[in-house]
């Protein structure tokens, strides 16, 4: 049978031509773009301290607000490169002012739609705190964790790392000359609105050592972003290896999700466990570089009814922390659906609680946030859908439209 001209199906729309940003790129990275359009090697240093103030220090999202660079130039810049931010696709505000952001990444290839993670802001009367991810989903399979119940699609770059943060300072007008949305709670201090960052997201950040460790140097210089390391926290389940040059080459704060005090229950609660047991992982904290009473570990203990939350358990936390520079946040258990947990009673996180206290250790017990848009400790967990093993190789290796299809 012949067709006409109009019973053909129609022909494909053309991919849409993105040009790459420049925002969450370290000075390497932009270094490297200036090279790319033709900027002398000699004039380069100059102009990737001017790109990064007016990026970092300023939050600029147009290369025409850039007046200390000449006009030729960013018009060049504004021809190859834009300075993009991921995209909020949702923003969901907790009752208590907690905000949650769903994040959709620029595409990596024609078919792909974009990586999705979660990022949360938790407001204080003096800090802010934001708890960024480091990867698209988690490989760790905590069985408290909702997270956890999302397959690892990828590693997250160092530029989307950095672009958490930029993404949160522009929505809440913490870059200057701005000010945050009405009716915004925000700190009321007089400092940045964002003050430390919790790298307590989606993904173990030391399974993403690179990235996080380059992310943390933007993030950190004094020219732009200029936070300090000291309230910046990496949280691990206990990846062993890591933890020392976590130490050295990052100089953050160190937070361990132990949730456990026996091998046992712990291989169960968190699996890698298995792999690095309690003992090895209490031997790397005792050993982290600069530890000390002004730079103590935080371990994470999420309180299970029936399950950790015993008198016992608790005494047995002390001996097994002892002479370690620790405090113990107490998480009550934050539900999602499906979870066959529940959140220990009051009274019995008060006693246990009150064991920690009384040997010596502080153990807050963390007051549950964002709860209602399910942004608490444990329940984040995006929508990306999950790719074949096969299919990830094949988009990192630049050859998405032929996973696409073969699948």
């Amino acid at each position: 049978m012949n067709l006409s001209v109009a019973d053909a199906a129609p022909l494909a729309a053309e991919p849409v031509v993105r040009r790459p940003s420049l925002a969450g790129r370290t000075r390497a990275g932009l270094d490297a773009a200036l090279a790319e359009i033709g900027v002398p090697e000699k004039e380069r240093r100059m102009r990737v301290g001017q790109l990064w103030n007016w990026i970092y220090h300023y939050g600029v999202r147009d290369f025409q607000e850039m007046t200390t660079i000449g006009k030729g130039l960013r018009a060049q810049l504004a021809e190859h490169f834009s300075l993009d931010l991921p995209e909020v696709t949702a923003e969901q505000v907790s009752s208590d002012g907690t905000r949650k952001w769903l994040l959709r990444m620029a595409p990596t290839g024609p078919r792909d739609r974009g990586a999705e993670i979660e990022c949360v802001y938790i407001p204080e009367v003096d800090r802010g705190t934001l708890c960024v991810s480091s990867q698209v989903g988690c490989t760790l399979t905590c069985t408290f964790c909702h997270t956890g119940t999302q397959r690892l699609v990828r590693n997250l770059t160092t530029e989307e790392i950095v672009t958490q943060l930029m993404v949160a300072r522009d929505r809440l007008g913490d870059f200057p000359n701005r000010s945050a949305p009405e009716g915004a709670f925000v700190p009321n201090d007089g400092g940045r609105f964002v003050s430390n960052i919790v790298f307590m997201g989606m993904g173990e950040p030391l399974y993403n050592f690179d990235g996080v460790r380059d992310a943390i140097g933007v993030i950190t210089d004094d020219q732009g972003l200029s936070l300090g390391r000291r309230r910046i926290t990496v949280s691990t389940s206990g990846v062993v290896p890591q933890i020392g040059p976590l130490g050295d080459e990052m100089g953050t704060m160190l937070a361990i999700s132990l949730h456990a005090v026996r091998d046992d229950l712990r291989n169960e609660l968190v699996p890698l466990n298995k792999k690095y047991p309690i003992k090895d992982l209490l031997d790397a904290c005792r050993n982290y570089p600069g530890l000390s009473n002004a730079k103590r570990i935080t371990f994470e203990y999420v309180m299970l009814k029936g399950v950790n939350d015993s008198d016992a358990e608790a005494r047995e936390l002390v001996r097994l922390l002892k002479g370690i520079p620790a405090k113990i946040n107490l998480i009550p258990f934050n539900p999602w659906p499906g979870t066959k947990y529940e959140c220990s009673d009051w009274e019995r996180i008060e006693r246990f609680s009150e064991i920690v206290f009384k040997a010596g250790y502080a153990s807050p017990v963390r007051t549950p946030r964002g709860r209602d848009i399910l942004a608490a400790c444990g329940q984040l967990k995006s929508e990306t859908e999950k790719l074949s093993a096969r299919a990830r190789l094949m988009l990192e290796q630049g050859e998405a439209d032929a996973a696409v299809t073969a699948h």
